[in-house]
Formats: structure tokens, C-alpha cells, sequence
């Protein structure tokens, strides 16, 4: 049985919060969203709040999951990201990061935290 997309993409989030809580962050939100967006994941540690983008991706894809992170997407977090941080005074440097979490017949096999994915102007 192949796990369907959302799913996939469902249960690469849960693994991507374990992961980060793993390595010493706190999970501030999951699904933050607001009318210019969505983000999958707001957790901070002792020095970032990172927007994390969690890409899921089963064996046999051709390309990374943060490929699929083009300068549109980029720049829907990041104005997303600007309303997160004008809501919730946050004293922490902010940071946009991208988690690839890849699947293969329907395990977690790997987890890629790219830290620093791409900067506030997309780049």
C-alpha cells in the first residue's frame, strides 16, 4: 500500500517536531496561519525562532524535497513570518530553515535539517 500525499506529508511534520525537540528546540506552533500564509513549524532554541518548512518525500523522487521550496514559497513564509513576529514579541534572531524528511516504503530513512535555508529577502 503506498501512503497517500497528504499523509506522507502529515507524518513528515510529526517526525520533523520529534526532531527538533530532539535537538534542543522548544515547538512555539505547528500550521501557523495567517491570510498571507502558512508555516509548518515555529520552534526556537537558546539563540533563533526558526520558520521551518517541512518537505516530505517517498523513494524514487528525482529532486530534494527543498527544491520544491521556490522563491514564491519563500516569500509567502517570509510575510507570514513578519505577522508571526509583529503578533508575538519575540526576543530571538529570527531563522528560515527547511526540513527534508525522506521516506522509503513508508519509513523514515533520512532527516536533513537545513539550517539558514534562505534568508528575509528569498535568496
Amino acid at each position: 500500500m503506498i501512503m497517500d500525499k497528504e499523509l506522507l506529508g502529515y507524518y513528515g511534520e510529526i517526525i520533523a517536531s520529534r526532531y527538533l525537540r530532539d535537538h534542543g528546540y522548544i515547538i512555539l506552533s505547528a500550521h501557523y496561519s495567517c491570510k498571507l500564509g502558512e508555516i509548518d513549524l515555529i520552534a526556537e532554541d537558546k539563540k533563533y525562532i526558526s520558520f521551518v518548512e517541512v518537505k516530505t518525500r517517498s523513494d524514487g523522487m528525482m529532486y530534494s524535497p527543498a527544491d520544491a521550496v521556490d522563491f514564491a514559497k519563500r516569500s509567502k513564509i517570509i510575510s507570514t513570518a513578519h505577522i508571526y513576529l509583529k503578533d508575538y514579541d519575540m526576543k530571538r534572531q529570527p531563522r528560515f530553515d527547511i526540513i527534508e524528511v525522506y521516506f522509503k516504503d513508508e519509513k523514515p530513512v533520512k532527516i536533513n535539517h537545513i539550517e539558514n535555508a534562505f534568508n528575509a529577502e528569498g535568496k
